[in-house]
């Protein structure tokens, strides 16, 4: 065959191997799309190396990440290999078209320098494909940012670092030693009583009175000097009728704290009355009830045998701060009837009042109140033959001071 039909021959097979090329080549672009996109591979499970024993590994990555992914590639299966050795001059346009640049950086290239028309590829052999320089090409397939070293950390359960690891020095557990020495066994500390003398005394009553049958006046006034222990009990009542005195007495006695709250007494009483004086010996207790109640129980005995008991309590009732509503009840019992003071055994009389006071100071209070007196028994029986109330029913107004 003739030299110029070689010509037009060498072009057509030189085409035909073209195109064979291309089609490899949009196969392969192909095949790597799809297998991208449709299932990623999933980053391999590494834990982070700690950044203290590696301090160039972030330099290096940073240095060639190129490489590292161009290495990862396989170009083997690419089709290289279609390329024939005898492959002519072709023009670049098309050589260009036909060879796919999809993963080429042609950022780094400079195409304005060296035009296509200029660039042979007659004498290139495509056999040696392999041989190429890609540094500069961008071959890495698109993927999905890289995770974190924390978030790879957590997902492979790695280790935790020096910086989240337990104190070099654990805290020793609690004992029953240093439970003792922190909390102590108190010591019973008695009650600390001083050797203060102090004095009190209280006007509970001085008023004055009136009901249907007239006027008078009455005091209940008690007091104490000592200590927090033992105390010098002063007492005294009495009530005036028709300008004289009708009773009143006079009470000393020792009294001993026989709790915070109770003292014991012990003592003397002294009657005064026209005809009809008396003196006794005083035994009783007095102190405060619970719920604030106070309340007094004394027992007095008498010559020939004659013993009375004297009962009494009130409460205070606060309305306001300084206004004060006291209710108080008094019982009186005899063991033996006492003509001379008109009495009878058993229950005598008793007593009940209501009073209302308003505290200036506290010391300084104005009241105002009712009062009912009763005798009851074989006393209102004696009373009713000497003509006399067996009740009355008092209107009273008075001061209530200490000091």
């Amino acid at each position: 065959m003739s030299r110029p039909h070689l010509a037009p021959l060498a072009q057509a097979t030189g085409l035909a191997l073209l195109l064979a090329h291309a089609a490899a080549q949009a196969q392969h672009v192909h095949t790597a799309d799809t297998d991208g996109g449709d299932a990623p591979t999933a980053a391999p499970c590494a834990c982070p190396a700690p950044a203290a024993t590696t301090p160039m590994a972030g330099a290096a990555e940073a240095s060639q990440p190129d490489t590292a992914m161009h290495g990862a590639m396989d170009h083997a299966a690419m089709g290289h290999a279609a390329h024939a050795p005898t492959m002519q001059d072709t023009p670049a346009a098309e050589h260009a078209d036909a060879m796919s640049h999809a993963h080429m950086d042609h950022a780094t290239k400079d195409h304005a320098a060296a035009p296509a028309s200029q660039v042979d590829h007659s004498h290139r052999a495509h056999h040696a494909h392999d041989g190429m320089h890609h540094d500069g090409m961008d071959h890495a397939m698109p993927t999905a940012p890289a995770p974190t070293a924390t978030a790879t950390a957590t997902a492979c359960q790695c280790p935790a670092s020096a910086d989240t690891s337990l104190p070099r020095e654990p805290i020793p557990p609690i004992t029953d030693a240093d439970r003792a020495a922190a909390f102590p066994v108190l010591r019973d500390h008695g009650m600390a009583h001083g050797a203060a003398r102090t004095g009190y005394l209280l006007v509970d009553r001085l008023e004055g009175w009136d009901n249907a049958h007239g006027s008078g006046q009455a005091w209940e006034a008690r007091g104490w000097y000592g200590g927090d222990i033992d105390r010098l009990w002063l007492r005294s009542d009495g009530e005036r009728e028709g300008g004289r005195t009708t009773a009143s007495s006079l009470e000393l006695a020792y009294g001993r704290a026989i709790s915070p709250w109770w003292d014991m007494l012990i003592g003397a009483r002294q009657t005064f009355a026209p005809g009809r004086a008396r003196t006794s010996a005083a035994f009783g207790v007095q102190g405060m009830a619970p719920y604030k109640f106070e309340v007094s129980a004394l027992l007095y005995v008498g010559e020939g045998g004659h013993a009375n008991l004297h009962l009494e309590g009130e409460y205070d009732v606060l309305l306001t701060n300084r206004l004060i509503l006291q209710p108080r009840l008094e019982a009186e019992l005899a063991a033996r009837d006492d003509p001379a003071h008109r009495t009878g055994s058993g229950l005598t009389t008793v007593e009940g009042g209501l009073r209302l006071r308003y505290e200036v100071t506290r010391r300084f209070a104005p009241y105002v109140g009712v009062e009912h007196v009763r005798s009851v028994g074989d006393t209102a029986d004696l009373r009713r033959a000497e003509n006399q109330a067996v009740r009355e029913t008092r209107w009273v107004a008075g001061l209530r001071l200490w000091f």
